[in-house]
């Protein structure tokens, strides 16, 4: 993640969580009363964001707060098992514990979600692939969960790369014209994907080169077709309503590519929360 990108939106978000103070920590506690807590697994989850994310909220709120024991990226975590240690000033501590914890619960839910997906297609040379059906604000922090997880990135904006989508080609009227237009305008370095989803449009992909081609909710038989058809002429993605049942199926069909929008979108926060160290 770009550091000054990931620092200012911690920033905002701490900002936003405290207002203009925490009325309840504020009144309890003295600036000088320190703590230790720890973020402590309530399930089993992949850790994503520990030491990147969480502990940054926290160093962020006040640089003394000292974190260790941050659980890698990655690492599978069990029930009861610390993610990240923190010791510090209290009305710091708590004051960025919501933060940090709403942040760790949504990347390591991503994470492991992510990983359920990468497990069940593990036996296909298949890409798992996240899509741009992101939250608003947490765009850098959730692909950056998928890669924790196993899967990879599709464009990160529209600036990214060319994707020809089904209401490009309304408006051009033919993939073959759309494809005609955006080759008169981009640089030869940047590939053109194109969405389909009939055997008929892969056909006009083909015959314009296309070098994507993204197989869009087809069924697995009309799959196997148009990657037999396509013959390793361009780039096969599928996508579209892909679940932990049909995913298998569809690396199967021979793909290179499986893009899932759930990852980012349907992925249940881990639970995850803060527990008080009173020695």
């Amino acid at each position: 993640m770009d550091r000054t990108i990931l620092r200012k939106q911690l920033e905002s978000f701490l900002l936003e969580d405290i207002g203009h103070g925490d009325l309840s920590s504020e009144a309890l506690f003295r600036n000088s009363e320190e703590g230790m807590a720890q973020l402590v697994a309530r399930e089993p989850c992949v850790a994503a964001g520990a030491m990147d994310v969480a502990a940054q909220v926290f160093y962020l709120q006040n640089p003394l707060i000292q974190c260790s024991d941050a659980a890698p990226d990655g690492a599978i975590v069990a029930k009861g098992e610390c993610l990240l240690s923190v010791n510090g000033p209290v009305v710091d501590l708590l004051k960025a514990e919501r933060v940090a914890l709403n942040l760790l619960q949504r990347l390591s839910g991503i994470a492991t979600l992510t990983a359920s997906f990468v497990q069940k297609t593990c036996e296909f040379p298949v890409r798992i692939t996240d899509t741009r059906k992101t939250t608003p604000g947490l765009r850098i922090f959730e692909k950056y969960a998928v890669r924790v997880g196993g899967g990879y990135n599709h464009r990160f904006n529209l600036s990214d790369g060319v994707l020809i989508k089904d209401n490009h080609i309304a408006a051009c009227g033919s993939i073959a014209r759309a494809v005609e237009r955006i080759r008169e305008r981009i640089p030869h370095t940047i590939k053109i994907e194109v969405e389909t989803d009939t055997i008929k449009q892969v056909r006009e992909c083909l015959a314009c080169g296309a070098d994507i081609i993204m197989l869009d909710n087809m069924d697995i038989d009309t799959m196997k077709q148009a990657v037999s058809l396509i013959g390793g002429r361009a780039l096969v993605e599928a996508s579209g309503g892909v679940n932990l049942e049909t995913v298998a199926g569809i690396a199967a069909t021979g793909v290179d590519i499986i893009s899932i929008g759930a990852l980012t979108h349907s992925a249940p926060a881990c639970d995850i929360g803060m527990d008080w160290d009173s020695c």
